[in-house]
Order: C-alpha cells, then structure tokens, then sequence
C-alpha cells in the first residue's frame, strides 16, 4: 500500500512539475500578436506595404537600366565610321536605355566642340541619375521612421499600464508583465521594418552606382569615338 502511495505521489509531482512546461509550450499566432500591437500596427503596416512597393520597383527600374546590348556601342562605332549618323541617331531611338539618350544627345551635338558635346552628355547622365534614384529617398524615411513609430507604441503603451495601476492602487506582476510584452510588439514590428527596408536601401543605391558606372564607361567610349580623328 505504501509503494502504491509513493508511486502515485510521484506521478502527482511529475505533472505538477510538467504543468509549466507544457504552459510555456503555448504560442500565439502571427495574426494575434499584430491585433494585440494596438492601432499603431496600421501606420506599420502601411510603411511595411510602401517600403516593399518602393523596393521591388526600383528594383526592376534599375535592373533594367543595368542591362543594355554589348553590341550597342559598336553598332554606334561603326555608324560614325561609315558617316551614318543618322541611322546611329535612328538606334538611338529604338533603345529605351539611359545610355542611348546620352549618345542620342551627343549625336545632335555633332559638329559643335568637344567641350560642348561631353556638356550636353553629362546633362542628360544627371537627368538619368535623378530618374534612376526616384524614391529611393522614401525608402530611406521608411527605415528611419519606423522604429520611431514602435517606440512609439511602446511608449504610450507603458504608459496606459502604469495609468491602470495608479488608479487600481495596486501592484499585481501578471498585469505588468503580460502588458509588457504586447506592447513591445510595435517596437519590434518598427525595428523588423526598419531593418529591411534600410538594407533594401543600401542594396538599390549599390545597383544604382553600377547602373552609373556603365553610364560613364559608354560616355566615354562615345567621347573617344568622336575626338579619334583629331588624334590620327
């Protein structure tokens, strides 16, 4: 009888024991933690829409400012040569390419110095850059803002929980932890949107540089192209 009361003493213990495993088991899901968050979740979320919108468009934009046919500025070359500018002009305006309004510009410039002509080059290029860089500020406000906003959050959040214990006159562990960790959830929400969308920042302005550098590259080429006649 008394082995049966220690084995049933101990099976008593052991799932007492288990209880507060089992308890820190329980998740909550996604949905409910951003409901918990509180009304500073929707300008959160906006950001969060805005910033990927922001992100994938550039993206494709300069992609496709990146990318442009080697043959291009040969073809261009060999229309110099043979003196059939227009066609060079008429390829040109065919390519949908930042590079190709450069060249496009430089073509119309024939004639004039060669000062002039890396001007209006270089013009064009700045017009190009500024295109290319369109938004990319906003991205760059959404990863500054957005942890603002958690604070934020968070902020008036502990300060609601410490108004509840003023007037319940009252100090009860449970209510301040348990508010505790709702309201952290704006702050980590603003630092998760925050953190992505300033390295997708740093990301579009790197495949901007490169898109710029090959800007400058086929400038150049053109440039030399036309001053190759003074050097022979």
């Amino acid at each position: 009888m008394s082995i049966l009361l220690q084995i049933t003493q101990a099976v008593t213990d052991s799932a007492t024991a288990l209880q507060p495993a089992v308890k820190a088991e329980q998740s909550i899901s996604f949905l409910d933690l951003v409901i918990k968050g509180g009304p500073i979740m929707i300008p959160l979320g906006l950001l969060s829409v805005a910033a990927v919108y922001i992100f994938f468009e550039r993206y494709f934009t300069i992609r496709k400012s990146s990318n442009i046919d080697k043959n291009f500025i040969n073809q261009i070359k060999d229309f110099v040569h043979t003196g059939n500018v227009d066609a060079a002009k008429a390829l040109c305006r065919n390519t949908n390419h930042p590079v190709a309004r450069m060249i496009e510009k430089g073509l119309l410039r024939l004639g004039k110095p060669i000062r002039d002509i890396e001007s209006s080059i270089e013009n064009v290029g700045k017009l190009e850059i500024y295109k290319l860089e369109k938004n990319l500020s906003f991205l760059g406000t959404i990863a500054g803002i957005a942890p603002m906003f958690g604070f934020l959050g968070t902020i008036f959040g502990v300060i609601k929980i410490f108004y509840q214990i003023s007037l319940e006159n009252s100090l009860q562990i449970d209510t301040i932890s348990g508010g505790l960790y709702v309201k952290m959830i704006t702050s980590a929400a603003g630092l998760l949107i925050g953190v992505a969308a300033y390295a997708g920042y740093h990301y579009l302005i790197s495949l901007v540089d490169r898109a710029v550098n090959k800007m400058e590259i086929n400038a150049v080429e053109f440039i030399d192209l036309l001053e190759e006649p003074v050097k022979k």
